[in-house]
């Protein structure tokens, strides 16, 4: 396994890190635990959570996802050796972001924030979260494969200050060590750091963004900050919800898989993002590699990437995108993949 900084704390993650969000819907506890004793034992530190795991989100599921992995720390006691980072919903706006937290009044600011770290680190059964991410703005903006915000809607946003404010205090309690963004904007971005720096509150130190072959929106405006900043990608929707495995080419909805079960996430399964999946598939091929191992691989090279946060059903896969750092891309294969993407660029954004 391959360490890389988080951000400017003094953590160091690894380049694959675990994601949950199944743990609880597709995934039976025991496949949980599984899934992290493998991930354990080939030198994975970092497991990302999030109060409104699993996925899809229900209100009679809420939690669970968490509650999993709380009593897999208590089993194993191995707390201290693992960087565990979740994350607080913000408000709803749509039919995507849930509505029953917390009464319905789900917001960034202190109380639901103190709250919603509260009943995290309880079903976590940890007294402190190493990473604690904003899963969402709470403002309307780009994101969740929303794009062209033309016009500012009026609605009543936290300011970002107070949401700082209110993040501050929960470090200084101890019950979190470090912050982060999820779905978040370069003009999001820009303020937390201006106002962290501003006003002496603590500093972003990662942002957990989707990156993938067919979506590298990232590197228009983000990637810079990223680099410039040392805000790390923790990247998510690595193989695209499995399209770059190539498992759904030609039509094909095999069981249980995830866009076979769910409608939630059509913007994978346009006619462009299907094209262009085809074309990154065949390409692996040519080269000798697996489909998800080119996908991942790829994310794996990129600079301004902290850890590429991989999920799976099966510990076949979980295994095999595991592997995926050990996989080199050749010159050669590099320019065909960017060819590939000037000529079909972002097709599910």
């Amino acid at each position: 396994m391959q360490y890389r900084p988080l951000g400017q704390t003094d953590l160091k993650v690894s380049l694959i890190g675990l994601g949950t969000m199944t743990w609880g819907e597709q995934n039976t506890e025991a496949d949980a635990h599984a899934q992290l004793d493998m991930a354990v034992d080939h030198g994975i530190n970092l497991v990302d959570t999030a109060e409104m795991y699993p996925i899809p989100p229900r209100e009679h599921t809420q939690g669970d996802t968490e509650r999993m992995l709380g009593r897999w720390l208590k089993l194993r006691g191995q707390r201290e050796q693992l960087i565990i980072a979740s994350k607080a919903v913000g408000p709803s706006r749509d039919a995507v972001r849930p509505s029953y937290f917390r009464n319905g009044h789900a917001k960034l600011d202190r109380a639901n924030l103190i709250q919603a770290v509260d009943d995290s680190l309880r079903r976590l059964q940890t007294d402190y979260i190493d990473l604690y991410q904003l899963h969402w703005p709470d403002r309307s903006a780009n994101y969740f494969g929303k794009l062209g915000l033309t016009e500012l809607p009026e609605e009543e946003a936290v300011p970002i200050i107070e949401t700082l404010q209110a993040l501050a205090e929960i470090v200084a309690s101890g019950k979190i060590r470090h912050i982060g963004v999820s779905n978040e904007t370069p003009w999001g971005l820009h303020q937390y750091l201006k106002l962290a720096e501003q006003a002496n509150l603590p500093r972003i130190a990662s942002i957990q963004n989707p990156y993938n072959l067919l979506n590298r929106s990232f590197e228009v405006g983000l990637s810079e900050f990223s680099l410039r900043e040392q805000v790390g990608l923790l990247a998510y929707s690595p193989l695209a919800f499995g399209m770059l495995t190539g498992k759904y080419q030609n039509g094909a909805r095999p069981a249980g898989a995830r866009l076979s079960l769910y409608n939630r996430f059509q913007r994978y399964l346009n006619p462009q993002a299907q094209r262009a999946s085809d074309a990154y598939v065949n390409l692996a091929h040519e080269h000798g590699l697996s489909p998800a191992q080119l996908a991942q691989a790829f994310v794996n090279t990129r600079p301004f990437v902290a850890s590429n946060l991989i999920g799976a059903t099966t510990l076949e896969q979980l295994k095999e995108n595991i592997d995926s750092v050990n996989v080199t891309l050749s010159p050669v294969l590099r320019t065909a993949i960017e060819e590939l993407h000037q000529a079909m660029p972002n097709p599910a954004v």
